[in-house]
């Protein structure tokens, strides 16, 4: 029964070893030499220090900042472990609503951010991307056109000239990878990165 059963240990050791330790080590190597910013999560920083990376978005609520897509992720709420408490961009707990388009709360959470958004800039058309979540609630991307929604709100704010900072979105948009890839994206950290190195006006 051993002859039977050897080959079979051998076959699960040599694959344990081959895929789960070789394989991974090697991946590892090649990725920190080839691709080493990337495979270290695309960390960004600032006077030495880690601010976040370029792959994860952040909660930005100031007026003198760009703001990203809502995100619906959550935490657990610290009053009572059974349930969970709106926390925007938690890389803990990536995740959609879930809600369908029926949904009351869906709803009114969409007419409260056009509302605001209509208030903020009346008269021009609202992208949609500022209104509606991303699957993984993390996206640190936005539309160009939602980037330039905010301009008027974040120039004022700031008391810097609106043409300014309309310039600094177009020169901080990304095109499609390869020409034909994705879509034209700002990133929302490094934009409000290269705003804060602008003086006001």
């Amino acid at each position: 029964m051993l002859k039977e059963i050897r080959p079979a240990i051998v076959m699960i050791l040599a694959m344990t070893v081959l895929t789960g330790i070789i394989y991974p080590l090697a991946m590892t190597g090649i990725a920190q030499v080839a691709f080493p910013h990337q495979a270290n999560g695309s960390l960004i920083e600032k006077d030495g220090k880690v601010i976040g990376s370029a792959l994860l978005g952040q909660n930005f609520t100031k007026p003198e900042y760009f703001q990203g897509r809502p995100s619906a992720t959550t935490d657990t709420d610290p009053n009572d472990s059974t349930k969970t408490v709106p926390a925007p961009y938690n890389a803990a707990n990536s995740s959609g609503s879930n809600t369908g388009p029926t949904a009351k709360s869906l709803l009114e959470r969409v007419q409260g951010d056009v509302d605001k958004l209509k208030a903020e800039n009346p008269g021009t058309p609202i992208p949609i991307d500022l209104v509606t979540t991303s699957a993984s609630g993390l996206d640190p991307d936005i539309s160009p056109a939602a980037a330039m929604f905010q301009v008027p709100r974040v120039a004022k704010a700031r008391g810097l000239d609106e043409a300014k900072v309309r310039q600094l979105v177009q020169e901080r948009t990304e095109i499609r990878a390869l020409g034909v890839l994705g879509e034209p994206r700002v990133n929302v950290l490094q934009l409000n990165m290269a705003l804060d190195a602008l003086k006001p006006r």
